[in-house]
């Protein structure tokens, strides 16, 4: 990055590390709402910030997701870096509202923007960026693309943002990483998109799911998820039945309610949509059958994904049954 494009940078990230900043920040109407990130303790060193369930835009700086940190002895490992190098500031004066200690480490659940295009930002400050082999290659594979769309959302937002990929890659499909005293135990979903994957931290009982989870709102089957994956990914969860979970979307949450609101609708989909693919049901009328959920329909955006994800499900299921 050449010495012109650093200072911009810094130029539009100083005002966001101010306390309290009253003038709209660059690429923000003055007008729109503003959402700032902050910290929820979920145990004494293990804290979360779950951002807003909506779509990507300049008012949430494209942190419709959520993110946390761990506060080591002599650090903060930071569970995904944000959309933008602009709002990867928002995320560090989250983390400094809690403590002064640096982000030193910063781990990439998943390769979709919002999980990873902040590494640059981190990675000037001295922070070591770390993801699983699988995560890097598909951020690479997208990357392009993801800055062409993200643009159209949080417009002046992205300025100075260029990927940046992990200086310490693990081969996978999982790994166990111990910093500064903190076991951490990686394992990739490929879920939602290829290369996701989810933390869990053993001792304190803390997974960190990444996009295999939602709650609040339908999770959404991309052209890229594998529900094959995601239910056996969400089975491997169970397994380790964390007391503490911090989804890809919604609020931090317990197993019991992940299960209801993700693991229920994975299962769905495979016993119910990929069973009448297997069986050569019409699927105009599969889709009609099922079209009103209503151990599901209650969750945000269910009207505008529910069908969709079906129709993803079957058509997976049609040609690969």
């Amino acid at each position: 990055m050449t010495m012109q494009r650093t200072w911009y940078r810094r130029d539009l990230v100083k005002g966001l590390l101010a306390a309290g900043c009253s003038a709209a920040a660059p690429g923000v109407l003055a007008s729109e709402p503003r959402y700032f990130p902050s910290a929820i303790q979920v145990t004494s060193n293990v804290h979360a910030i779950v951002g807003p369930l909506g779509q990507r835009s300049t008012a949430n700086a494209g942190l419709n997701a959520n993110y946390g940190f761990v506060v080591t002895a002599n650090g903060v490992i930071l569970i995904d870096s944000g959309a933008s190098a602009y709002s990867a500031a928002l995320l560090e004066k989250a983390v400094r509202a809690v403590t002064t200690k640096p982000i030193r480490w910063v781990f990439n659940t998943g390769s979709q923007d919002h999980r990873w295009l902040g590494n640059g930002y981190f990675s000037e400050r001295g922070a070591e960026i770390h993801a699983l082999e699988a995560t890097v290659r598909t951020q690479r594979e997208f990357a392009a693309q993801q800055l062409e769309n993200l643009q159209r959302f949080v417009g002046q937002q992205l300025e100075g943002t260029r990927p940046h990929h992990a200086t310490v890659v693990h081969p996978g499909p999982a790994a166990r990483v111990l910093i500064d005293g903190v076991s951490l135990h990686w394992m990739d979903t490929s879920a939602h998109y290829p290369g996701d994957s989810m933390v869990h931290l053993p001792e304190p009982s803390v997974a960190f799911t990444g996009d295999l989870v939602y709650v609040d709102r339908l999770l959404g089957i991309l052209p890229q998820s594998n529900v094959r994956k995601a239910h056996a990914g969400f089975e491997r969860l169970r397994s380790l039945a964390p007391r503490h979970l911090v989804p890809g979307h919604g609020r931090v949450t317990t197993l019991k309610q992940a299960q209801l609101e993700t693991g229920d609708y994975y299962a769905f989909l495979i016993q119910q949509i990929g069973s009448a693919a297997r069986n050569m049901d019409p699927m105009s009328e599969t889709l009609a059958k099922f079209a009103s959920h209503p151990q599901f329909s209650h969750l945000q955006n269910f009207d505008e994904l529910h069908r969709a994800n079906m129709n993803r499900v079957f058509l997976d299921f049609e040609a690969n049954p």
